[in-house]
């Protein structure tokens, strides 16, 4: 998948960035959610985040359906890495194996996900 955040950012803007972050907030994990293209969801009123690192998925998730004001009955999911991360992961642990080394996690959200067809 394709993030919009990391076509307008070159590379090594993005890595000083969480560099920063991570050295001001050491115990925080920076994150990056975008929609996925074709997700029919509101969009959320900002792209970054700064979350606890042993916040979990399934935390992230209700603070995300918040800002989207998504109804309890609609599903929403993460997708990290073109995996959907269990609920039961903290973010800390998602960032240790996050796909590029620039300081950020990235993550895309959708209603109904095909991991194969981002969403």
């Amino acid at each position: 998948m394709k993030f919009q955040y990391k076509e307008e950012h070159p590379f090594e803007k993005r890595r000083s960035e969480g560099d920063k972050i991570r050295r001001k907030y050491p115990d925080r994990v920076p994150v990056i959610v975008e929609k996925a293209p074709k997700a029919r969801i509101g969009d959320l009123d900002k792209k970054k985040y700064l979350v606890p690192s042993d916040l979990t998925v399934g935390q992230f998730y209700f603070l995300i359906r918040k800002r989207i004001h998504l109804r309890p009955e609609d599903a929403l999911f993460f997708i990290v890495n073109n995996v959907i991360p269990p609920t039961s992961a903290t973010m800390g642990s998602l960032y240790q194996v996050r796909d590029e080394h620039t300081g950020l996690l990235t993550a895309a959200t959708c209603r109904q996900c095909r991991v194969a067809t981002s969403c």
